[in-house]
């Protein structure tokens, strides 16, 4: 029988917490989970466990290739390529088919665990990788090899594990959101905020994310345009661009770090503040030669890349048109009213440098109805539509009601969460290119459920597709005969004609010639649109 360190949280109670998570579909029961997993682990246990859920663990010596290798010199190698072959997953079936020993010393704690995998080389990982996997029933090894893989893929995103945190010890998610990225695994500092009762984390230095302001769609509501503002909805990403302690990040609207694709923008930001804009390219495409920004196609070639070659720069200048300000240098400006910060923002643009900055311009309109006739003119522009902001409205993070409006042109457009893949057929029948997608069925935040209500299999250029392909490979949280289901982390913008109710789907809606018109890499889940908006659409 294993002993138990007093006090310690094994890999083995991990692996427990990872099984539940992959066999729960429940969102609100994925919550409890790990909000009782954090409140009853020690520090600094729960800290890389919550770094391991979030895949903020980085193992170099430990690699897929390494645990194919270990594999094929302990078992017929035959038997191996069947079972992996069938299983889907190399972690999985490695676990499975590893020789345990007859006599297993007690198994390591999650942050022995850690350690040991940190310390390993590519030389030392040959003897040291199978000498902690011998210490891990099947359960464990698992956990451990997801783990050291950062390819934990159990159907959660960032977004909910924040949120588990913030249930599990009764804070804000927004303010668990504000100081992760200022912190490093195991989050320290962050627990002792939350669980101990210390003061919150000192970030002031620090260039971290802040939560971004979104918008509802607009649909019938109508608004008085004396206590609106207009601006453009530009096709690009919305960025926040953080300088403090000498050094500027740029943030997706996910949190993640996207600096090193953009290195022209690191250096042009001369004070501390963080700014909230539209990334966008150089060209004429949106609003033509005044518009001045190019498709979001051209800003896809700029996407994701580690390195940027000066051909890239030249021909793809990024360039941030600036929404609003929420730091300035020492001063928080949040809770003022939007047109307080615009004034602010007007005001910062002459030391900004107009190669890499510009304004986002507010579009003039004597009434609502000059706005729609306005907005029906955004089609010839290839402009995505129009934003609404209440004049008043401080910048609070997330929804709020009646604040801010998206009011996005036609045809009409919703973003839906990849649900499942099923091969295609012909020169697709290699590729996971038929999708099923679906929609919150009320807060994703308060426990909503996703809900089918579509399927597509066009809109995607064979670039993307296999992107698309290596994305459902690598999070498939289940199959059925040829379906696989996914952990459902990508978020599709879908075009459709019009929305009709259903029977075949749970949701009883279903899309009419639905069809890919962006895969928003860059957009958290929860951010995806509801079925009400859809229901909405409905007519007879």
């Amino acid at each position: 029988m294993r002993r138990r360190t007093r006090g310690a949280t094994l890999m083995e109670d991990l692996a427990a917490l990872i099984d539940a998570l992959v066999y729960t579909r429940s969102r609100n029961e994925k919550l409890r989970l790990i909000a009782q997993y954090l409140r009853a682990a020690p520090d600094p246990d729960r800290g890389w466990a919550l770094a391991a859920l979030t895949d903020g663990l980085d193992f170099p010596a430990v690699k897929s290739s390494t645990i194919r290798a270990l594999m094929q010199e302990r078992i017929d190698p035959v038997l191996w390529t069947l079972s992996r072959d069938f299983v889907g997953d190399t972690a999985e079936t490695a676990s499975l088919l590893w020789p345990a020993p007859e006599n297993a010393p007690s198994p390591p704690t999650v942050t022995e665990a850690v350690a040991l995998l940190a310390a390993m080389t590519r030389k030392s990982v040959q003897t040291e990788l199978p000498r902690l996997l011998d210490r891990l029933d099947a359960s464990g090894r698992y956990a451990l090899l997801k783990l050291a893989t950062g390819a934990m893929r159990v159907g959660i995103s960032s977004r909910l594990a924040k949120t588990a945190f913030a249930q599990a010890f009764s804070v804000e998610v927004e303010a668990v959101e504000e100081y992760w990225h200022g912190l490093a695994p195991p989050y320290a500092e962050l627990f002792a905020w939350a669980a101990g009762g210390a003061e919150p984390p000192d970030i002031r230095s620090l260039p971290t994310f802040r939560p971004f302001m979104l918008a509802h769609p607009l649909e019938e509501t109508v608004v008085d345009m004396a206590d609106y503002a207009a601006e453009w909805k530009w096709d690009g990403i919305r960025v926040q661009l953080v300088r403090a302690g000498g050094e500027t990040r740029i943030y997706s609207r996910s949190g993640d770090d996207i600096s090193a694709s953009f290195p022209e923008l690191l250096d042009v930001l001369p004070f501390a503040a963080v700014l909230d804009g539209e990334l966008l390219v150089r060209g004429a495409h949106q609003g033509g030669e005044e518009g001045g920004a190019a498709s979001f196609n051209a800003l896809q070639q700029r996407l994701g890349r580690k390195a940027v070659s000066k051909t890239m720069l030249a021909d793809y200048p990024a360039f941030v048109r600036l929404y609003d300000v929420l730091l300035l240098e020492d001063e928080d400006l949040r809770e003022m009213a939007w047109t307080a910060r615009r004034a602010r923002l007007e005001a910062l643009m002459a030391r900004l440098p107009g190669s890499h900055f510009d304004l986002s311009q507010v579009v003039e309109a004597a009434s609502f109805e000059d706005l729609a006739a306005i907005r029906e003119r955004t089609r010839d522009d290839a402009i995505e539509g129009l934003m609404l902001k209440r004049r008043d409205s401080p910048y609070v993070a997330g929804r709020r009601t009646g604040l801010w409006y998206k009011w996005k042109r036609d045809p009409l457009l919703v973003d839906c969460v990849l649900m499942y893949a099923q091969r295609g057929s012909g020169k697709r029948s290699s590729f996971y290119s038929d999708y099923t997608f679906g929609c919150w069925d009320g807060d994703p935040d308060a426990g909503a459920e996703l809900l089918p209500v579509g399927k597509a299999y066009s809109g995607f250029t064979d670039e993307e597709l296999k992107r698309i392909d290596r994305h459902v490979r690598t999070h498939t949280v289940n199959r059925f005969g040829p379906v696989r289901e996914t952990d459902r982390s990508l978020v599709f913008e879908v075009a459709f004609d019009s929305v009709h109710e259903s029977k075949r789907h749970k949701s009883g809606l279903a899309l009419r010639f639905p069809r890919i018109h962006r895969i928003r890499w860059d957009k958290p889940v929860h951010e995806a649109d509801r079925i009400e908006a859809l229901r909405a659409l409905v007519r007879d």
